[in-house]
């Protein structure tokens, strides 16, 4: 993996610190490469390592060799099945910079201790994560998320958990990734992070590609924040086609500097070698389609390399 430069914004990866500068091919902004969300008990929601690590680790050295793919920001966090081992062995064996996160998703799957915590306890649980390592390890993470919540306004335990991100976020310098449940609630999910004194560039409201409200993605963009179209490919959710004209009329309005864009792998199903559309789905399908509605080559790495480098670090437009 590349060592990092000696100046300029720096990523915080499963391997330490990554300058920007080494960071030239396109950026996966919201993937899950070892995770469990198995509530059913099908084992469908699941990325395993005994099964998966291996067609995991041969899809990204693919999009590495075939797409330039540098770096994948990995959201699975507390409650999430996330393995920080398993993270380092497959950036290592790639040669994809891999970002680890902490947080808490969605309230369907919290774990125990949100249950009576203070906004302050989970910050300090975060922040000890951040300080010390993940699950055991010495893998530190580079991102507060996913954090989730679902429905129009976030549950009691899911606003804590939110506004703790933003505290946690606030003190070691990183930036807060959102699980916005089918899109909705992202603003009253900016409205609690940004009120603990977050900015909205340190923010990327997820999932909003699963909203067909075009005015509530330019609300979120008009206030600094970064929207993410995160779930291209995912037919059985938003149709590639809605997507593509969302994001079109996202670009049209001006706001290409805020849009971020991934593909959300988050069941084995959807891997290449069990014949989903796997995490090149976006390079392989839609990027094309993009460039045939017209988008530059210059867009494309805006919305596929500066712009998530810039939402991870906090960078201006002139340092990346």
């Amino acid at each position: 993996m590349s060592t990092p430069h000696a100046s300029g914004p720096l990523v915080r990866t499963v391997a330490g610190p990554l300058s920007c500068a080494a960071v030239p091919g396109p950026v996966l902004a919201h993937e899950h490469l070892v995770l469990d969300l198995d509530l059913k008990g099908d084992g469908a929601a699941v990325l395993d390592v005994p099964h998966h690590e291996e067609p995991v680790t041969r899809e990204l050295a693919g999009l590495r060799e075939h797409f330039g793919l540098s770096l994948v920001v990995e959201l699975t966090c507390r409650g999430m099945g996330r393995d920080a081992r398993a993270l380092a062995r497959i950036a290592e064996r790639t040669g994809v910079a891999v970002v680890a996160a902490t947080g808490w998703y969605y309230e369907p799957f919290h774990t125990p201790e949100l249950e009576g915590a203070s906004i302050g306890q989970l910050t300090d649980t975060l922040l000890a994560e951040v300080r010390d390592g993940l699950d055991g390890t010495d893998v530190r993470p580079g991102v507060l998320g996913e954090v989730g919540s679902h429905g129009d306004t976030p549950s009691d335990p899911e606003a804590r958990s939110l506004r703790a991100a933003a505290r946690a976020a606030l003190e070691s310098d990183l930036s807060v990734a959102t699980h916005a449940q089918l899109g909705r609630g992202g603003l009253a999910q900016l409205d609690l992070l940004t009120g603990e004194g977050l900015p909205p560039q340190r923010v990327c409201v997820g999932h909003q590609d699963l909203l067909d409200e075009p005015g509530v993605h330019r609300e979120l963009a008009r206030s600094g924040a970064y929207v993410a179209f995160d779930t291209v490919g995912k037919e059985s959710y938003q149709s590639d086609e809605t997507r593509l004209r969302l994001l079109l009329e996202l670009l049209e309005a001006g706001h290409a500097d805020r849009a971020l864009l991934s593909c959300d792998i988050s069941r084995h199903g959807y891997l290449r070698t069990e014949g989903g559309q796997g995490y090149g789905h976006l390079f392989r399908s839609f990027l094309p389609r993009l460039r045939a509605e017209g988008v530059d080559e210059d867009l494309i790495d805006l919305m596929t390399r500066r712009n998530p480098l810039r939402f991870l670090t906090g960078a201006s437009t002139e340092e990346i």
